[in-house]
């Protein structure tokens, strides 16, 4: 099993993921500490200054849409703030935001009391009342979850210890109530999208060893899609996609805290039912509005409400536990091409507001959410997801000295191994300063994304394996060079090239060569759409006007297509313009693509 790196000592350094980062962390500071609690007040009774009377809704500092006062879903999205900028706390030291969130614990704490020292919701005890009457109410233990989980991160992350305290009220509540529900309604523990709790239950038992928290995760523990896998079944076709996502991440979680190979096994069914047994969108993600779709069919399901975020994130997260249990490369390479596809081209890269769907509908344009009038579910999945990246860069292979590089994600990480201090830092290969790029003077004319650099200064000269992911993208066979030596030819094994050596202070550069490549939808063999390694290229046009190219191959019909200056960063390299069609377009990132109208899937067309 890998152990992933400390996430306390790996930081972002310039690149496009350190700009979004940037972004989201903007969006989460604009956000008043009022409006994260307005509902939780409400729920307590507690008066807002100056809000006695609401004589004029559009000057109150309140949030709406989902978040809304008169919405059953209002509170959820409070939680992931709590959770993103725990995260901050302990990736960046974001005083700041720390002193934000023990601010926000503590009118919990208020609430709490005034609740009856138990409750911290943000929508009624009587909610739940529902569910054990089978009465409809919306979702409210997925409400609950993203409470206990911001207040879980709040702990783990950002050592706040106060958070563990309401956490240990919170169980208290939950352990009468499914203790009543196992003698009333069974059914009821199993309802209201509780799909999270399995694993934030046994999350909290691995944290603190407290037994009220395993006796909560036993009593989640046997939802019927485990036993719809375990029988062969497909239990996800036309099912609403985030609320079956979250079950495998409780199995997983069950598996680190027991070792039962069970709940191995459930991990492993669901990803075989939900990646294996049904294809992905060219960018990794799947689904049509909030449902998965079934084998076969990604074309007949195109529209503009594809790709749910929340999907994106659970599955990168649940593709993460698999590569820590497995290190199988292939769950590092679904977490990048979801990652350009999905986290980044599903944020608005200037006001890091979420696309709820990504349209794969021909001529579609992104819908974005507003920073204070929407807060649907991916609004809260998304300012989480932009704090992941330094988690999935690196990891250890203990038994084997292997450090591996996961992600090529521009980064630095710090770490100790016999008493040596070594520091790992890892770049596109060119110099980059206040959002310009400029190519190394030693470049050999390179002008590539994937050429990358990576050093190592340690202490004293210390031998470890340093192994590099090999993506299943790559076109040909990669070229490593060590301190300005060739390294030769150079194994590539299951997606891995590893380097058994002392390292000191030494450079390396990685070049993988790229290709423009097709993905076709499966039922509609003639239409696909064009990736540069793992990034979907949209054609900035308006109709699918059809790619007229020779033999399947992309490279026909579209030429690199970039201006040189020094202002070209890596990431914005990857633009293209047709040629030989009837109506020549561009086609740039998909991550890329704002406000522009855009088509990702092309019929395609032999040339004559």
């Amino acid at each position: 099993m890998l152990k992933a790196a400390g996430y306390e000592n790996v930081h972002l350094l310039p690149s496009l993921f350190s700009d979004r980062a940037q972004v989201n962390r903007s969006y989460l500071m604009e956000l008043e500490n009022q409006g994260l609690l307005q509902n939780f007040y409400l729920e307590a009774g507690i008066v807002m200054p100056g809000l006695q009377v609401m004589e004029d809704p559009s000057k109150a500092a309140l949030h709406w849409g989902w978040e809304a006062p008169t919405c059953q879903l209002r509170g959820h999205f409070t939680g992931h703030w709590m959770s993103a900028a725990a995260m901050l706390v302990m990736t960046n030291g974001d005083r700041v935001l720390k002193a934000r969130l023990e601010d926000i614990i503590d009118e919990l704490d208020k609430c709490r009391v005034l609740n009856g020292g138990k409750w911290i919701g943000s929508i009624p005890e009587k909610f739940f009342g529902k569910l054990e009457r089978n009465e409809y109410v919306w979702s409210p233990q997925y409400v609950m979850h993203k409470t206990i989980m911001g207040l879980y991160h709040s702990y783990l992350y950002a050592k706040i210890d106060k958070a563990l305290m309401l956490l240990g009220h919170a169980a208290d509540w939950y352990l009468d109530w499914t203790e009543k529900m196992a003698q009333v309604n069974p059914h009821a523990v199993y309802s209201g999208e509780e799909g999270g709790m399995l694993e934030i239950w046994a999350g909290l038992y691995q944290a603190t060893g407290d037994a009220r928290y395993l006796a909560l995760a036993e009593r989640y523990s046997d939802p019927s899609i485990f036993r719809k896998l375990e029988a062969g079944l497909d239990p996800l076709s036309n099912c609403h996609g985030n609320a079956s996502i979250p079950w495998a991440h409780g199995a997983a979680r069950m598996f680190e805290i027991t070792g039962d190979e069970k709940w191995l096994n459930r991990v492993r069914l669901f990803w075989d039912c939900a990646v294996n047994q049904r294809e992905a969108y060219c960018t990794g993600g799947q689904g049509s509005g909030e449902y998965w779709v079934p084998p076969h069919l990604n074309g007949t399901f195109l529209g503009e409400r594809n790709q749910e975020f929340c999907t994106v994130y659970n599955m990168v997260r649940l593709a993460e536990y698999l590569y820590r249990f497995t290190g199988d490369a292939v769950y590092a390479d679904y977490i990048e091409r979801n990652l350009y596809n999905g986290f980044l081209a599903q944020q608005n890269k200037e006001t890091g507001t979420p696309t709820y769907f990504l349209p794969f509908k021909a001529g579609s344009k992104k819908k974005w959410g507003s920073k204070r009038h929407d807060f649907w579910c991916c609004h809260g999945t998304m300012v989480q997801a932009q704090t992941l990246y330094p988690t999935l860069c690196y990891y250890h292979d203990e038994a084997a000295e292997q450090l591996i590089v996961s992600q090529y994600i521009p980064s630095e990480y710090q770490w100790e191994k016999e008493g040596a201090n070594i520091t790992v830092r890892q770049s596109v290969d060119m110099k980059y300063y206040n959002a310009e790029a400029f190519f190394d003077e030693s470049d050999d004319s390179q002008m590539s994304r994937w050429l990358m650099k990576l050093s190592i200064e340690a202490e004293q000269p210390t031998r470890f394996t340093l192994t590099l992911r090999v993506p299943g993208w790559v076109a040909g066979k990669p070229t490593v060079v060590i301190n300005g030596e060739d390294a030769g030819e150079l194994t590539v094994e299951n997606g891995y090239i590893r380097l058994d050596r002392e390292w000191h202070n030494d450079s390396i550069r990685i070049y993988f060569p790229a290709a423009l490549t097709l993905d076709h939808l499966p039922d509609m063999p003639d239409t696909a759409a064009v990736l540069e390694g793992p990034i979907v290229l949209a054609g900035l046009c308006d109709a699918d006007c059809g790619l007229a190219m020779e033999k399947d191959d992309p490279a026909s019909a579209l030429r690199f297509n970039t201006e040189h200056t020094y202002s070209t960063v890596p990431w914005q390299q990857s633009t293209y313009r047709t040629a030989g069609q009837i109506a020549n377009f561009t086609f740039v990132p998909l991550y890329d693509v704002t406000d522009e109208r855009y088509t990702v899937y092309f019929t395609c067309k032999e040339r004559n």
